[in-house]
């Protein structure tokens, strides 16, 4: 479907120079001041990160949101200079704006005007690899340019009617738009749909393989990407970019014990999330939900480091009230402080059993990690006890893939086995294999 709206890859088509910009609401005390030099580099950084050359970027403090443009008359008078100075083509507004104040501004400063969520947009349009990252994507964008035709279209005209009594003044490009527009979103609603019953029926699989589940999550640009291959030997696209990651990806990795487990990839957070985008990324974020572990990937030494893990349990909290995770999700998570080494190797991070300092760049603490994984394991597994006939083989091989077997004893008739099995694994073989076996009489 063709649409009036025009995209920054279609500016950048022409031009590349932009200014990046911050409204700021919040006093101006120290911490303020670091939070939004903070916040405008990681602004910069998605800019960037689609190939727009930066050449004016401010935090520009707001005494009041003005309703017409956001920002204050004199702010608008001055960004319109610089614009015109600079010959800047985009002006990338680091905040949510209406559609009428991206109107207003783009008639005021004479340039394309994109607002936080299109920009993101526009990234994960530009990062999507896979069917379903496409349709995500598509739908998140047609969400938001639903709401925004106002502004495509300022003529109004109508287009051809009918003939003769028959004909009407037919529809405005506008409602021609819309209509397009709701019709592409139902049949993207119905596929995305269809995709979300092809990943159950996945997860389904993996349960009856069975092996757990481990999820990588984060802010954008933590190293998640990077710990995945690391730990997998994968050659995941891992590179200082934000969302440099949209789709998920799984491997099965060896634990140090031996216990196979998945571990899955996924899509990076980030502060003000487009609500668009946490409602069409449902079916990604589902892979987190199904997680027996969760590895929160931190960037240590990222100057913002709090407030994103904050982002993250925002993120994760919300995903509860939801009812797509269950509440026990902080007991499950093993928070992996990454980039130890762009501070001090990591000789002033403690480790613990919740705590594991790593770099996946140089693989400092990986090993560490694999053991806390294997661990959490163990904490989550039960001792149980079974009889077996000396026949039943293949339940006896089962066992040993998905169990630690502490302790055997066979005689001519049977076999009294001990092993250590997690909660899903010990009904799945106690459904599967109940007519072998008996509990020992203690």
């Amino acid at each position: 479907m063709k649409t009036a709206l025009s995209t920054i890859s279609e500016v950048l088509q022409t031009s590349t120079r932009a200014a990046v910009i911050l409204p700021w609401e919040r006093p101006g005390r120290d911490h303020d001041v670091r939070a939004a030099e903070a916040r405008l580099e990681e602004a910069v950084g998605l800019a960037a990160s689609i190939g727009l050359i930066i050449v004016r970027q401010a935090v520009l403090l707001l005494r009041a949101r003005r309703p017409a443009t956001l920002l204050g008359t004199g702010q608008v008078e001055a960004l319109q200079q610089e614009v015109a100075a600079q010959e800047i083509k985009v002006v990338v507004v680091d905040a949510s704006l209406s559609p009428g104040q991206q109107r207003n501004l783009e008639k005021a400063l004479g340039c394309k005007v994109i607002d936080r969520t299109g920009l993101i947009l526009d990234i994960f349009g530009a990062r999507a690899a896979t069917k379903e990252g496409s349709l995500q994507v598509e739908l998140a964008h047609l969400e938001y340019q639903r709401s925004r035709l106002v502004r495509l279209w300022t003529h109004l005209e109508r287009q051809r009617g009918g003939f003769g009594f028959l004909g009407g003044p037919g529809e405005t490009q506008i409602e021609a738009d819309r209509r397009m527009i709701g019709e592409r979103i139902v049949r993207l609603k119905r596929e995305l749909e269809q995709v979300r019953r092809t990943r159950g029926l996945h997860r389904e699989a993996r349960k009856r393989v069975p092996f757990p589940v481990v999820a990588l999550v984060g802010y954008t640009n933590a190293g998640k990407s990077t710990l995945f291959n690391a730990l997998t030997g994968a050659s995941v696209y891992a590179q200082d970019q934000l969302f440099a990651t949209l789709d998920p990806t799984m491997r099965g990795i060896v634990l140090p014990s031996g216990r196979k487990i998945i571990l899955s990839d996924t899509v990076g957070f980030i502060s003000d999330l487009p609500t668009e985008l946490i409602a069409a990324f449902r079916a990604t974020l589902e892979e987190v939900a199904e997680a027996d572990i969760i590895l929160h990937v931190r960037d240590i030494s990222h100057p913002d480091s709090a407030a994103q893990k904050d982002d993250v349990f925002h993120v994760l909290s919300g995903m509860e009230r939801d009812g797509m995770i269950d509440s026990g999700w902080p007991r499950r998570m093993i928070e992996v402080q990454n980039k130890i080494d762009l501070l001090d190797g990591g000789s002033s991070v403690t480790r613990t059993e919740e705590v594991i300092p790593v770099s996946a760049i140089s693989g400092v603490g990986l090993p560490d990690l694999m053991d806390a994984i294997d661990a959490r394991m163990t904490q989550a597994m039960e001792v149980v006890s079974y009889i077996l006939p000396c026949e039943s083989g293949a339940a006896i091989a089962w066992l040993y893939q998905h169990g630690e077997v502490l302790k055997r004893q066979d005689d001519e008739e049977r076999i009294e086995i001990t092993v250590r099995l997690l909660p899903a694994d010990r009904a799945r073989f106690e459904r599967q294999y109940s007519r072998d076996m008996e509990l020992p009489a203690f």
